[in-house]
């Protein structure tokens, strides 16, 4: 299943005899919570999920967004109507980058039948297809978790990724430089890790850009093809994002995706052991 699903593609999907299961995740970093979004206005038959509740362990030293616990995003799932072999669409605000937690927790689990909708919710009311204030009575689907099928690092493992392949930083520049930390407690970046903020996936529009213009933006960033590559952002939720986006330019593949560091720099920079770079360059 391609990562990405257009506004009309999903319009057609949801009118047929079965259609996908639908996830509302809209989440702002700072607030307020998501949930009140969705009781403005969802797409139908959306189903929201929390992101701090829902989609995370509890915050601590592995992280601010830890991975949940498989009995815990089986629940989730499960009381949502996910079932396995059943198609799962997630969507955000915009952008793409917090439901690509969504999407790569499905394929960690072993779930690979999910996509995000390109544009999110901003691209369907734009699109004029009809939004809801009614939640849908689910029953409860039956998938199973098998946490494993998307390869991950700890701090270690992505300070070796960043000297043996490339690290890419889905944060804001301005992070990455240390110019500002708005969430942790340390400012900069992981050393040799490479400056790759998930904005700039998307267009003016606020639908991703086409796969040739993914695929050289990575090569520009020294990506290659031989070489491992991983992602990390703040907590490990937009990070996600560039993991989609490398397999949506064809740079990775489902079989061979992109590593992730669930912790990211919140478990990074929690360590006053750990080095940190900052400036522009990958230090």
């Amino acid at each position: 299943m391609h990562p990405l699903i257009s506004t009309d593609a999903l319009a057609v999907a949801l009118d047929a005899p079965r259609p996908p299961v639908v996830l509302d995740v809209r989440w702002r970093l700072g607030g307020p919570p998501g949930r009140q979004d969705y009781e403005v206005g969802h797409l139908p038959g959306a189903t929201y999920v929390d992101l701090d509740a829902d989609l995370a362990a509890a915050p601590g030293p592995a992280g601010r967004h830890p991975l949940p616990t498989a009995a815990h995003l089986q629940s989730v799932l499960r009381a949502a109507g996910v079932s396995t072999g059943h198609p799962v669409v997630a969507y955000d605000g915009g952008d793409g980058s917090v439901a690509a937690r969504v999407w790569w927790l499905l394929r960690w689990a072993g779930h690979p039948e999910v996509a995000i909708v390109d544009g999110g919710y901003a691209a369907w009311v734009a699109a004029g297809l009809p939004v809801t204030t009614e939640e849908p009575v689910r029953v409860e689907g039956d998938v199973v978790v098998r946490p494993g099928a998307m390869p991950v690092v700890d701090a270690h493992g992505a300070a070796e990724l960043a000297r043996v392949g490339t690290l890419l930083d889905a944060r804001a520049g301005a992070r990455y430089r240390g110019e500002t930390e708005p969430v942790d407690p340390r400012a900069g970046h992981i050393p040799g890790a490479v400056s790759a903020p998930s904005a700039e996936h998307v267009g003016a529009d606020g639908r991703w850009l086409r796969s040739e213009a993914l695929a050289s933006r990575f090569a520009g960033l020294g990506v290659r093809a031989d070489e491992p590559v991983g992602a990390y952002c703040g907590s490990g939720v937009t990070a996600s994002s560039v993991v989609l986006a490398l397999e949506a330019a064809g740079v990775t593949t489902a079989d061979r995706p992109a590593i992730l560091y669930p912790g990211s720099w919140s478990n990074w920079c929690a360590d006053p052991g750990r080095e940190v770079a900052t400036g522009g360059e990958p230090g």
